[in-house]
């Protein structure tokens, strides 16, 4: 049977039934007029393989996020991504125009999001073995590059100017911007804080680099080292401890869901490496190293959600948890904060309490608290009256006493932590009718 390539009419028919994506990086550059769209399940790819742009699934088959991700890690972790969490859906597109100007459409030929290109037009793409996109001028020059507009991930031989900032997730399933971030601050410190997301006003800070007052830059060097470059001429170290190899290792570092800033690696040969985990990314060096007790804010939930504690767990990540009787506002997120699930003590003379017995009691916890949701403390006071104290009091959720200190506690409960150093005991308000209910999760 004869092939495409002996009959010049079926060789042009197969050129232009094949996607333009696909021709148009055979010499490693994206040329104008290539496009990428959710239905030809195609990705344009660095030279090495390493790293692909596109569109990625998201959650549901239909919804797709534009977004850079490692090719060869069989999860596809992302480390970049247009317009953060705002999915598009089938049929969207994503064409480098004829115009010069990178820009992704949605799934009705609206224009979404534009990569804003500096030194004039674009005239050809790439996906750089770095990880990097970049769109480059007819001088070679960088137009625009998305290593200029991270998200919250940074990869090696990238490098960070002061004012730039790195957002975490949602949750490890959502892309949107989370509640923390990291700020390499125009003073030259790198700090992490939590925000509140519908004005972005910054919480007190939960870690810093300590660096105020010194011009630097953030490196990510091509040997899987991070340091802050000052000017003059110091270097201060994040990276601890001994790295392993960039060649025969892929690096990130991203600022995670849950507000730990984290760099990690995994392994190039997978499975064949059999000094390390196959099929995961290992931690390298953290920063905090217990978020769960880091975070002591009067404003925000910390870094649970409200009325949840917060401990590091086995593999030394935070988890959260719900007192005995509260339970998750959203049991696919057990970050998302806890409610009661009860009706509240009473402060009617004649409510619960009051004039039929005792319907509430108090549960002890060891070494947990909510730090910062007092509404009175007492000292010198022995257990016994903190108890009391609570019990009579229609307002207080939770009683904290430690050595001769009580301090009463009012909903919603915030920075909530358990901690073998927070020491002394939570005192939970809950109806007596539960008391032989099953207990969750308790340290």
């Amino acid at each position: 049977m004869a092939s495409a390539l002996d009959n010049p009419l079926l060789f042009l028919l197969a050129l232009i039934l094949f996607p333009l994506s696909v021709i148009a990086q055979t010499n490693g550059r994206i040329s104008l007029g290539s496009s990428l769209s959710t239905s030809d399940n195609f990705s344009w790819v660095s030279p090495s393989g390493y790293f692909a742009f596109g569109f990625k699934p998201v959650a549901d088959k239909n919804l797709f996020l534009l977004a850079i991700w490692f090719d060869k890690v069989p999860e596809k972790t992302i480390v970049w991504s247009a317009q953060r969490g705002n999915l598009v859906l089938y049929g969207s597109k994503v064409e480098l125009k004829s115009s010069g100007q990178l820009v992704l459409s949605n799934n009705q030929g609206q224009e979404i999001w534009t990569a804003q290109v500096t030194n004039g037009s674009a005239t050809s793409a790439a996906i750089l073995d770095t990880g990097n996109l970049v769109l480059w001028n007819s001088n070679s020059g960088i137009t625009w590059q998305s290593f200029d507009q991270s998200t919250d991930t940074i990869l090696p031989s990238q490098i960070l100017d002061m004012g730039t900032t790195l957002s975490s997730r949602e949750t490890e399933t959502n892309y949107s911007s989370g509640k923390f971030e990291l700020r390499f601050q125009t003073d030259g410190n790198l700090v992490l804080y939590t925000t509140n997301l519908l004005t972005n006003y910054l919480y007190n800070a939960y870690w810093s680099s300590g660096t105020a007052g010194t011009d630097s830059q953030m490196i990510f060097n091509q040997s899987g080292y991070i340091y802050l470059r000052q000017t003059n001429g110091s270097v201060h170290n994040l990276t601890s401890g001994a790295i392993v190899s960039t060649t025969n290792f892929y690096h990130r570092a991203t600022l995670d869901f849950d507000g730990v800033f984290r760099q990690y690696t995994y392994p190039k040969n997978g499975s064949s490496n059999r000094n390390w985990p196959a099929g995961s990314w290992s931690v390298v060096w953290s920063v905090p190293s217990d978020i769960c007790m880091a975070i002591r804010d009067d404003f925000g939930s910390g870094a649970c959600g409200f009325n949840s504690y917060c401990m590091i767990d086995e593999t030394q990540r935070p988890s959260c948890h719900c007192p005995l009787d509260y339970s998750y506002f959203d049991p696919n997120n057990t970050f998302s904060g806890c409610k009661p699930d009860f009706v509240s003590q009473s402060c009617e003379p004649d409510g619960p309490g009051k004039d039929h017995g005792p319907q509430f009691q108090l549960i002890e916890m060891a070494n947990t608290d909510w730090p910062m949701s007092d509404f009175e403390h007492y000292n010198p006071f022995n257990e016994d009256q903190c108890r009391e104290a609570c019990m009579v009091d229609c307002f207080c959720a939770v009683a904290i006493f430690r050595g001769t200190d009580c301090w009463k506690k009012k909903l919603p409960l915030s920075n909530g932590r358990f901690n073998s150093g927070v020491g002394g005991k939570a005192l939970i308000k809950v109806p007596v009718v539960n008391s032989s209910s099953q207990f969750p999760f308790l340290p």
